[in-house]
C-alpha cells in the first residue's frame, strides 16, 4: 500500500521523510524501497517467493554505485503456489457450518424468497465492499491484521489484536463443533444407527427417549448427557475429550507447515462438501415430502421488509458469512502477489458463498419436508386410530372424510377438520406440516437432532450418516484453517521471535487450545459453546469492522485508498467505493452495532437448556455469574484496541520526531517486516518488535 515509503539510505545521500512526502512522490506497492547513492534513486518491489525460499534478499546496485555491497533486505514473505491453492482456501474460510445450518433456517423465518432479496441487497451494497476493503488492504501491505492496521496507524494496532483474540475465543468453541461430528461420524459405521431407536433397559423403553425421539435422546444424553442447566458442572465425557483432542491433533498436523500444509487438507476439505450436497440435493428431490418443503421455503412474505430484526438478521448473516473482521481475509491475500486481481476475487468467492447457502437450503429443506411429511402422516395415522374408536360412541362432529378409509385420508383434510372442531375435540392433536418443518432447524439442532432423524428415514442411512458428518467435519475444517490462520499469521509478522519459531507457535496454539476447550467438555459445556457462540464474537467483530471502515475510508482517505489500489492493480476500481465505504458500509454498520447493542440490554440473554424430568427444551435466563463471564468475553475482546491507542500515544510523546508528517499519525515502516526507526540504520529494528 502506497502509504509510506520505506527509505533506506546509502552513502552520501541524506533524505528527510518529510520533505519526501512534500514532494508528492508517489511510489509503486507498499514494499517500494527507494534506494539513495549519491544523486541515484532506483524503485524496487519485494518478490514473491517460491515454496521453501528463505533466503534474503539484495536490493540491485544502481547505476553508478558499482563496487558498494547491496544492503541486505528483510526476508521475503511466502506465497501461494497457484491461485488455485489461495482461492480453495478463501471459499474454504468463508464457506462454513453456518452455510448449511444457520443460513436456512434464517431464509425460512424470514420470508423465505423476500428475504433472499434482501441478502443478496446488503451483500452487494456493505458484504462486497468491505470484503474487497479487506483483500486489497492485506494484498498490498502484505501483513496479516496487526501489521496492516499498525502500518496504517500505530494507534490503530489494537484493532488487529482484536482480531486475533477473537478468532480464539471462535476457535475454541467451532472445534468443539468438530468434536462432535467426528462423534457421530464413529458411530455412523453401524446398522442400524444407535440413534434410530430408543434403547430399551431389559423390556423398558427409557422413558426419556420415549417421551421425547431417538435422535434427541441421543443427542443430549449418550453424546452430551447433558445438566439441566448450565449452573451445573458434572463431570467430562471420555469419547467426546478423545473426539476434541482428535479434532485439535487434525489441525495442528494440517497447520503444522503454514499454508503450505494447509492448502493440500483444503484440496479435499474445500471441494468434498460440495460433492456431498450434490448427492443429498439429488437424493432429497426425490423424496415424498421435498417439493412441501421446499415450497415452505421460498414462499415469499414481503411484509418482512418492514421489520428492522429481519434486516439485522440479514445484515449479521452476511458479516459472518464472509468472515469479516476476522483478520483471515486479510492473512489469506497477503500471501498474494502484488498484482492479483483482489476485486474480482472478492466479487468470485461472495456469490460461491451465497450459491453454496443457496444449495445448503434446498438439500436442507429437501430432506425436511421429507422428514415432516413422515412425521405428519404418522401423526394422522394416530389419530384417525382413535378417531374410529371415539366414531362409534357417536361423540364426533361431522367428518369432511372417510375414516373408514385411512390411507385416503390426506393430512391437509386432517388438519382443516381439526382447526374448525378443536374446541369439542378431545384426545386429539394437530397435524400440521409447517409447525414439523420449524422443529429444529437451527444449529446443532438441525445437525445433530433433525437431519439425523431424517437420514434414519433414508434407505442405506449408514452411507447418508457417514456422507452427512464427514461433510460437517471438512467444513469446519477450513473454516478452522482460516480462523487459525487469522491467529497465528499477524503474530509472526508482528515478533520475529514467534516467526523464527513457526512450528512451536502452532503446536502451543493448538495445546492451549484443547486445554481451555476441555471447558465445554463438562456435562453443562453445550451452554458455554452457546453462550461463545451468541456473545463472544458477535459484537466486537462488529466494533472491529467499524474501526477498519472507518480508519480506511477517513482517517487514511478513500480516494487515497483507490489511489493505491490503482497503483497495485493497474487499473483504478470505481469511484462509488470510496462513497459505500465511507457512508453506506459505514452507516449501516454503526446501525447495526446500535441494533445489536440494543437488543442485548432490552432483552434477557437466555440460553436453550434440556429438561431431564419433561425430556423437552426450555429457554432459561443466565446467570449472573454466567451474564458476567458474558461481559467479561465482549470487554476482553475489545480491550486491544483502546489499550492500543493509549500505547501508541504515550510512544509518539517519547518519540516524536517518528511521526510522518504528512499524515501526523503514520510512521515511516519497512512495508515488508519491520517499522524503521532510525533512518540512517537500516538494519535495526523497532524495539517493539521482540
Amino acid at each position: 500500500m502506497n502509504m509510506l515509503a520505506t527509505l533506506s539510505i546509502r552513502s552520501e545521500g541524506t533524505v528527510n521523510a518529510s520533505q519526501f512526502v512534500a514532494s508528492g512522490g508517489r511510489r509503486a506497492g507498499a514494499g517500494a524501497h527507494v534506494l539513495l547513492r549519491g544523486k541515484n534513486t532506483q524503485m524496487e518491489k519485494q518478490p514473491l517467493p517460491a515454496d521453501g525460499d528463505k533466503t534474503e534478499t539484495s536490493a540491485p546496485v544502481p547505476d553508478g554505485g558499482a563496487g558498494q555491497p547491496a544492503a541486505s533486505e528483510p526476508p521475503s514473505r511466502a506465497g501461494w503456489n497457484s491461485k488455485l491453492e489461495y482461492f480453495l482456501a478463501q471459499v474454504g474460510f468463508s464457506v462454513g457450518l453456518g452455510n448449511v445450518w444457520r443460513f436456512p433456517y434464517l431464509c425460512h423465518q424470514n420470508g423465505g424468497g423476500a428475504f433472499l432479496l434482501l441478502y443478496v441487497l446488503l451483500m452487494l451494497l456493505v458484504g462486497i465492499p468491505l470484503f474487497f476493503l479487506e483483500l486489497a488492504a492485506g494484498q498490498d501491505i502484505r501483513q496479516g491484521s496487526i501489521g496492516v492496521w499498525k502500518y496504517i496507524s500505530p494507534r490503530l494496532a489494537g484493532i488487529g489484536y482484536s482480531s486475533c483474540v477473537v478468532c480464539f475465543f471462535v476457535a475454541l468453541y467451532y472445534n468443539v463443533i468438530l468434536a462432535w461430528s467426528l462423534f457421530y461420524l464413529g458411530n455412523s459405521f453401524q446398522y442400524p444407527l444407535p440413534w434410530q431407536q430408543c434403547p430399551e433397559l431389559g423390556n423398558v423403553t427409557e422413558k426419556e427417549c420415549e417421551a421425547s425421539s431417538p435422535t434427541s435422546f441421543f443427542w443430549y444424553r449418550r453424546a452430551l448427557n447433558i445438566t439441566d442447566s448450565i449452573d451445573q458442572l458434572g463431570s467430562f465425557n471420555p469419547y467426546i475429550v478423545g473426539c476434541l483432542l482428535a479434532a485439535w491433533t487434525i489441525v495442528c498436523l494440517g497447520m503444522f507447515k503454514g499454508i503450505k500444509s494447509s492448502v493440500k487438507v483444503m484440496y479435499f476439505s474445500s471441494i468434498f462438501p460440495y460433492v456431498v450436497l450434490v448427492c443429498f440435493l439429488i437424493r432429497g428431490l426425490m423424496l415424498d415430502g421435498a417439493a412441501e418443503g421446499i415450497a415452505h421455503m421460498f414462499y415469499p412474505k414481503l411484509s418482512i421488509w418492514a421489520d428492522i430484526q429481519v434486516w439485522r438478521q440479514a445484515a449479521t448473516q452476511v458479516f459472518f458469512a464472509l468472515g469479516l473482521g476476522f483478520g483471515s481475509i486479510i492473512a489469506y491475500s497477503s500471501y498474494n502477489p502484488k498484482n492479483n486481481n483482489c476485486h474480482r476475487d472478492a466479487f468470485t468467492v461472495s456469490a460461491i458463498n451465497f450459491l453454496t447457502s443457496l444449495l445448503a437450503t434446498l438439500v436442507v429443506f429437501a430432506v425436511l419436508g421429507f422428514r415432516a411429511k413422515k412425521r405428519v402422516v404418522t401423526c394422522v395415522a394416530r389419530n384417525l386410530k382413535q378417531l374410529q374408536g371415539q366414531h362409534h360412541a357417536g361423540q364426533l362432529p361431522p367428518l369432511t372424510f372417510n375414516l373408514s378409509d385411512p390411507d385416503s385420508v390426506g393430512w391437509q383434510a386432517y388438519s382443516s377438520w381439526f382447526n374448525q372442531h378443536r374446541e369439542t375435540l378431545a384426545n386429539l392433536t394437530d397435524c400440521n406440516l409447517e409447525k414439523e418443518m420449524q422443529t429444529g432447524v437451527e444449529g446443532t439442532g438441525l445437525a445433530f437432532i433433525a437431519f439425523t432423524e431424517a437420514m434414519t428415514l433414508l434407505p442405506g442411512s449408514p452411507f447418508w450418516s457417514t456422507l452427512f458428518f464427514l461433510m460437517l467435519l471438512n467444513l469446519g475444517l477450513s473454516t478452522m484453517f482460516g480462523t487459525m490462520e487469522g491467529i497465528l499469521a499477524p503474530l509472526r509478522d508482528r515478533f520475529a521471535s514467534l516467526a523464527r519459531n513457526k512450528t512451536k507457535l502452532t503446536v502451543a496454539s493448538c495445546v492451549v487450545g484443547f486445554l481451555i476447550g476441555l471447558l465445554f467438555m463438562q456435562r453443562c459445556g453445550n451452554y458455554f459453546v452457546m453462550m461463545f457462540d451468541d456473545y463472544s464474537a458477535t459484537l466486537p467483530l462488529i466494533i472491529v469492522v467499524v474501526f477498519e471502515t472507518f480508519s480506511v475510508s477517513w482517517l487514511y482517505g478513500a480516494d487515497r485508498f483507490l489511489d493505491d489500489m490503482e497503483a497495485m492493480l493497474g487499473w483504478r476500481p470505481a469511484a462509488a467505493y470510496k462513497y459505500l465505504w465511507k457512508y453506506v458500509c459505514l452507516l449501516a454498520m454503526l446501525g447495526l452495532l446500535g441494533a445489536t447493542t440494543v437488543r442485548m440490554f432490552m432483552e434477557t440473554p437466555t440460553y436453550m437448556s434440556w429438561n431431564q424430568e419433561t425430556a423437552s427444551e426450555v429457554r432459561l435466563p443466565y446467570p449472573g455469574w454466567a451474564l458476567a463471564v458474558l461481559a467479561l468475553l465482549i470487554v476482553f475482546a475489545m480491550m486491544p484496541v483502546p489499550v492500543g491507542f493509549v500505547y501508541s500515544v504515550l510512544q509518539d510523546r517519547r518519540r516524536p520526531s517518528s511521526r510522518d508528517t504528512d499524515t501526523g499519525l503514520c510512521r515511516i515502516v519497512n512495508s515488508d517486516e519491520t517499522p524503521m526507526t532510525d533512518m540512517t540504520d537500516p538494519d535495526r529494528t523497532d524495539p517493539d518488535r521482540t
